[in-house]
């Protein structure tokens, strides 16, 4: 992949892409001020009064497009997600490819469905007609980080996409290579199917034009990343009253009961937790497990976590896992593993950084973990497992929902009404059973967190319609007016109202007989007078 000349100009500053497995430069490609922000979500403001206005089968044919050059480009997108994340082919396809694949499919088959005008009931209005209208919102502003180059960026801006919205995104400075032909991809997509290109704008940048777009006058700001970045998008948010969705990472605990299956229970922890090196908002940072599986559990963790093959990903099929995305990050992984290590936890595996160019960290499994430790309640985001003993039920629900975090969890055992039982008691915004990850692929599920995972949702009829403006409608159902007379107020219309009230509402018969008759009452009252 080369990058465009125009992009490479004199303008500063610049971002210096780097490959995070070798170390070699990339590139660079220009960052984007502050003050041309502005006029990017003003492009995207024009483009989308048009947009808006598109029919569904409009916005169908350009996700279809979309989806079409995805898998005709499928090895040229896994080799720019390889080159700027350092992860391996296996999971560029199968954890960003795939994924987005499944998502653009789902908005084609369902988004229509979802969107369409919602007939409900009018309620005590019998003489009207209600009804839902899903109106976009305009621009929504997209801020992605890093741990997945292709699918942040592609699975942020297909729904409001679909929904009538235009979109701009922020791609984290780290990620900058790839997007150029993440860009070039989109607009190809937009071109063919007569859309303006304004329509689906990625903006390359540092913190500075991120707090830009986040203070500009969008409608809606979708944000994944750190809980402190959270903290900032929400305080530069409030200027314009924007509405923020959130997904702000996890800790999450995978319980894993004496009568689970072992080997099912050891390769979705070895998955949960090691998949893109821990890289993950999602990922199984903590295995919780109960005493009579423990010791075979270890065991059998140990044995393949140090047969994991690491390094530079020449090609497809040389290494199980790749690079950590930033030195930054290695850092991070380094001193929370450092810390178990001098409160007593053990490492049956790694925890030690190789001396090599690029940034990695090796696969690592910790023992004797406590939830005490800075690594148990903190976010690793890398590849360590910490396994934590406990002795039932009772004391894994508790462990499990003693952090800020409340994202993902999974529950391991063969008995039903068990996985049932442990999974109500979880505070997460979702829990896999016999699984790690899963619900994330089931577009007709909802995906967000609880505490400080975050708020909102993504995927599913919720996440669709959170970039919609649900509208209230109520019109005529017959085409006699009936005028709502309110005044003068009348001497009876205080008494009136109240028996009203009463005949509706009242849970017992006897009292709505008494309030019909004390209306009647009233209405030859009024007839006297």
């Amino acid at each position: 992949m080369t990058a465009n000349p125009a992009l490479l100009s004199q303008a500063e500053p610049q971002i210096e892409c780097i490959n995070p497995a070798t170390g070699e430069l990339l590139g660079h490609i220009p960052a984007s001020h502050a003050d041309e922000v502005d006029r990017v979500v003003e492009r995207a403001r024009q483009a989308q009064q048009s947009w808006g206005q598109s029919r569904f089968d409009q916005r169908r044919a350009v996700l279809g497009r979309l989806l079409d050059l995805i898998l005709k480009h499928s090895d040229a997108i896994c080799q720019a997600v390889v080159e700027d994340s350092g992860k391996t082919y296996e999971n560029a396809l199968l954890g960003e490819v795939m994924p987005v694949c499944n998502k653009i499919r789902w908005l084609m088959r369902h988004g229509e469905k979802h969107l369409r005008p919602e007939k409900v009931s009018a309620g005590l209005l019998l003489h009207k007609k209600a009804r839902i209208e899903y109106h976009p919102l305009g621009v929504v502003a997209c801020i992605v980080p890093w741990n997945y180059p292709f699918q942040n960026i592609f699975a942020s801006f297909v729904a409001p996409l679909m929904a009538g919205n235009a979109v701009v995104i922020k791609a984290s400075e780290a990620v900058a290579w790839s997007t150029q032909y993440f860009q070039q991809l989109i607009d190809q997509a937009l071109v063919a199917e007569g859309v303006s290109t304004d329509t689906v704008q990625i903006i390359n940048g540092f913190g500075d034009t991120g707090a830009a777009l986040v203070r500009a006058r969008v409608q809606k700001i979708l944000f994944i990343g750190s809980v402190g970045n959270g903290r900032r998008i929400i305080e530069g948010s409030a200027a314009h009253l924007t509405p923020v969705v959130m997904e702000l990472g996890g800790k999450d605990p995978m319980i894993v009961c004496e009568d689970a299956h072992l080997e099912h229970a050891v390769h979705s922890a070895l998955g949960g937790c090691f998949i893109n090196l821990g890289q993950n908002c999602i990922a199984s940072e903590r295995i919780l497990v109960m005493d009579g599986i423990y010791d075979r559990f270890v065991a059998e963790i140990q044995k393949h976590a140090a047969l994991l093959r690491q390094g530079v990903p020449h090609a497809p099929g040389t290494q199980d896992v790749g690079a950590i995305n930033t030195a930054q990050q290695v850092a991070i992984i380094s001193e929370l593993v450092d810390d178990a290590l001098a409160c007593g936890a053990r490492a049956l595996v790694g925890a030690r950084r190789p001396d090599c160019a690029g940034n990695y960290y090796p696969p690592t499994v910790l023992v004797d973990v406590t939830p005490d430790m800075r690594i148990a309640r903190e976010e690793v985001f890398g590849p360590v497992m910490l396994i934590m003993r406990v002795a039932n039920d009772h004391e894994a629900i508790s462990v499990a929902n003693s952090t800020d975090f409340g994202l993902h969890s999974s529950v391991m055992t063969r008995n039903r009404k068990r996985a049932e039982h442990i999974a109500s008691q979880l505070h997460a915004g979702a829990t896999c059973i016999n699984d790690f990850g899963l619900c994330y692929l089931n577009q007709n599920l909802p995906f967000g967190g609880v505490k400080y995972s975050g708020f909102g949702r993504m995927n599913g009829r919720d996440g669709l319609r959170t970039y919609t403006n649900a509208k209230a409608v109520l019109s005529d159902r017959f085409a006699i007016q009936f005028p709502p007379r309110l005044f003068p107020v009348g001497t009876h219309d205080y008494a009136t109202a109240t028996h009203v009230v009463r005949l509706l509402f009242a849970r017992g018969w006897r009292d709505k007989l008494r309030a019909l008759g004390q209306l009647l009452r009233l209405s030859v009252a009024g007839g006297r007078s």
